[in-house]
């Protein structure tokens, strides 16, 4: 039987982390987030907390990853804290409601900032066509090589981060706090509490943050696991908890904030209202945001297919995702599936109902996950090498941010979406028990 091969290094696995992370969310959530917090000055707490929160959930799998470094992150742990049916519910939900409409999410937003060079990119059919092809062309890469994806992902990352450092920079030289401090709160909101709004605003950032965990789908690749994904998983969070900061503060800086949160749903463009870039800034943001954006789906599309991969090897998934192809050793179905599914739905649904269809199950994912340490801690095979401090209460902050940002989620997102997610989830455990009676036969 064919294997995937251990070939990516600590720079390809710090570079999918970043490429995951960094991408679409900032520059469609800077609007969504400034709204619900309802001021500049709670919008940048917001984005902060969205970050410092992820701490305690990283340590936590950080620790788990190191003690079962193999294909399958969330099904895995659950498959050994003894519940499969959990383990394959965790897949179920992912593959439809978070990790399939990420690629549809990101897709259509690169394609989206190229509207500066050509209006009809922008919300049109062409949209939907000229995302499809993206994601085709990156299938093709990761269809008949990791090394080859792992390679232009270290790439696409050192471009993508240049442009957000520049506007970091730019935003501190110009920096005032008046832009940020000086600003009421929405009117709308005036009579809103401080937590509501916070939570709304955190939740919100949501979208901008997944992705730390997705790496760990392909622990199974990775060369010495055990040292690189602490390390990588720490390092990762603190760069890109700056880097959003940063442009959350810059571009209350530069953007007027009723203008900033008249553009939800759509591309914000902080560079529109720097002097010195007026000219030049839309084309400028507009490359910078689509190389983004398309390393984020270089990664996404890398990254996504082995947990349908890990599961569908053990009898619990459709049988074709756990095929290897002979010569390339990718997951090739599980690969070309995913990314199909997700060329179907760039013509279902609007982008800030995915944004809502996303955010509910991903953090019901999320909690699943938290939930198997209490189990993993006492069985005798778990020896990790990295322990995380104070587990017991880095677990409940874990489990209980996802709880409530959950509330959080109803108050920022159209509840369409949200219960969407909710109807799928529910069908997952009698899929598992059709997939039972399969192996039994």
């Amino acid at each position: 039987m064919n294997e995937l091969k251990r070939e990516l290094n600590l720079t390809h696995i710090i570079a999918l982390i970043l490429g995951s992370v960094i991408g679409s969310g900032v520059f469609i959530n800077l609007p969504i987030v400034a709204r619900e917090a309802g001021s500049p000055w709670m919008a940048v707490l917001a984005w902060f907390i969205g970050g410092l929160i992820w701490l305690p959930q990283l340590l936590i799998l950080s620790e788990i990853s190191t003690a079962y470094p193999e294909e399958g992150f969330g099904y895995l742990y659950m498959k050994k804290a003894g519940s499969p049916a959990l383990g394959f519910l965790y897949v179920w939900t992912v593959f439809w409601t978070s990790d399939t409409p990420s690629i549809t999410i990101v897709a259509l937003s690169a394609i989206s900032a190229l509207s500066v060079f050509w209006p009809p990119l922008q919300g049109t059919i062409y949209t939907k066509l000229f995302a499809s092809l993206l994601i085709l062309t990156l299938t093709y890469i990761h269809y008949r090589s990791v090394k080859k994806g792992g390679g232009l992902q270290v790439f696409l990352t050192i471009v993508k981060i240049s442009p957000l450092i520049l506007l970091c920079i730019l935003g501190f030289m110009y920096f005032s706090s008046d832009n940020l401090f000086l600003k009421p709160i929405l009117p709308d909101k005036a009579n809103v509490g401080f937590m509501t709004l916070l939570v709304a605003g955190v939740a919100a950032t949501i979208w901008s943050y997944a992705g730390f965990t997705n790496v760990l789908y392909m622990t199974g690749e990775m060369k010495n696991p055990q040292k690189v994904v602490p390390f990588s998983m720490i390092l990762s969070v603190g760069i890109v908890t700056v880097i959003y900061v940063l442009i959350s503060i810059a571009t209350s800086v530069f953007v007027p904030y009723e203008t900033l949160i008249q553009n939800v749903g759509q591309f914000a463009n902080p560079f529109l209202y720097l002097p010195a870039f007026a000219k030049i800034a839309a084309a400028f943001l507009a490359i910078a945001a689509f190389v983004s954006m398309v390393g984020c789906l270089n990664a996404l599309i890398m990254i996504q297919p082995r947990i349908e991969y890990a599961i569908a090897r053990d009898g619990l998934f459709f049988k074709p995702f756990g095929h290897v192809h002979p010569k390339y050793l990718t997951p090739d179905y599980s690969i070309l599936f995913q990314s199909g599914l997700a060329i179907v739905l760039l013509f279902v649904g609007g982008l800030e109902n995915l944004l809502g269809y996303f955010t509910l199950s991903y953090l019901f994912q999320n909690a699943m996950v938290y939930c198997a340490i209490f189990v993993l801690r006492k069985k005798p095979d778990y020896h990790p090498t990295f322990r995380s401090p104070l587990w017991l209460v880095m677990t409940i902050l874990a489990i209980g941010t996802q709880v409530y940002l959950i509330y959080g989620t109803f108050v920022a997102f159209p509840v369409g979406g949200v219960l969407t997610a909710v109807a799928l989830i529910a069908t997952g455990l009698p899929v598992y028990w059709y997939f039972k009676r399969q192996q039994k036969l």
